[in-house]
């Protein structure tokens, strides 16, 4: 494919992706985002005459006896916030045993996270990690922003295969010294992370969404079959059709996915699990929801 066919493809990709994660931004998340994620606190706006049942502190005593007639303060939330995504671009996310790869839910969940937060006038920045940082983009507002992000996301050729969580972590707190809303996208298939999510959560308002996919927890039963880890490259035959094999890979999958969901309740960071089959939407509002009821 020449440069000129590669671009029009990306482009496409692109668009396609603005029109479906936009649609959702503006009929599903907008609203809910919102709500889940709050402004800094709350800015002297205007006043206004004062109105029975309007509480006596908000009374503005200045105006008030230089006009001879009550007026109270209005106050609005200061909205503006900083958005930070963290996505995880190892080799691990490259897996999809579904319609999509656990990148390409990747891409659109940070897209639909992305237009939410400049519905709200908010600035949204964008961390891709491996075995180390391979790109940052510091925050801005503005569509065209987006857009670039969205690119990044499709088209990003990471240069390690690994995954390091805690050096992504560290790297956020680095380059974004005011708190932030960060989301942390990944199928947390690393170790070692857990001291640095921890801190994460101090220095700004740490969000997880797990990636996951239906293989990643059963094997299929096709005999022998020769399978490669996508972060390390190493090769080795695995028996699918030995009961044993598939129940062994089934308890040290469940294995996992306990210990990082125990992890998460412990250190009371907000999370939801996304998949590939499933989707995120579901997910992300429940996840809206229960932030904006707490």
């Amino acid at each position: 494919m020449n440069t000129a066919q590669h671009t029009k493809e990306l482009l496409k990709k692109v668009r396609l992706i603005e029109l479906k994660t936009r649609g959702l931004t503006d009929h599903i998340f907008s609203g809910e985002y919102h709500s889940a994620f709050k402004g800094r606190g709350m800015a002297f706006s205007e006043v206004r005459e004062y109105m029975p049942g309007d509480e006596v502190r908000t009374i503005d005593w200045n105006v008030t006896a230089r006009l001879d007639h009550p007026f109270v303060k209005v106050f609005e939330e200061e909205r503006e916030l900083t958005v930070m995504l963290v996505a995880d671009v190892s080799g691990s996310a490259d897996f999809g045993s579904t319609e999509r790869t656990k990148r390409e839910l990747i891409t659109e969940v940070c897209a639909t996270l992305a237009f939410s937060a400049i519905k709200n006038n908010d600035k949204v920045g964008l961390i891709l990690f491996s075995g180390t940082v391979e790109r940052y983009i510091p925050p801005k507002k503005g569509r065209s922003h987006i857009l670039r992000l969205v690119r990044e996301l499709i088209e990003f050729n990471p240069q390690q295969r690994g995954t390091d969580i805690a050096g992504a972590l560290r790297f956020l707190n680095s380059v974004i010294k005011k708190r932030s809303i960060a989301f942390l996208i990944s199928d947390l298939m690393g170790s070692g992370y857990e001291d640095a999510l921890k801190i994460a959560d101090r220095r700004h308002d740490l969000v997880v969404l797990r990636t996951a996919d239906p293989r990643e927890g059963e094997l299929p039963d096709l005999g022998l079959v020769l399978v490669q880890d996508p972060e390390t490259g190493e090769r080795h035959w695995v028996d699918t059709g030995s009961a044993r094999v598939r129940k062994a890979y089934r308890t040290e999958a469940l294995k996992h996915a306990a210990r990082t969901r125990d992890l998460l309740r412990r250190s009371g960071i907000d999370h939801a699990v996304i998949g590939t089959r499933e989707g995120y939407v579901r997910p992300l509002m429940d996840l809206f929801r229960q932030r904006e009821r707490a």
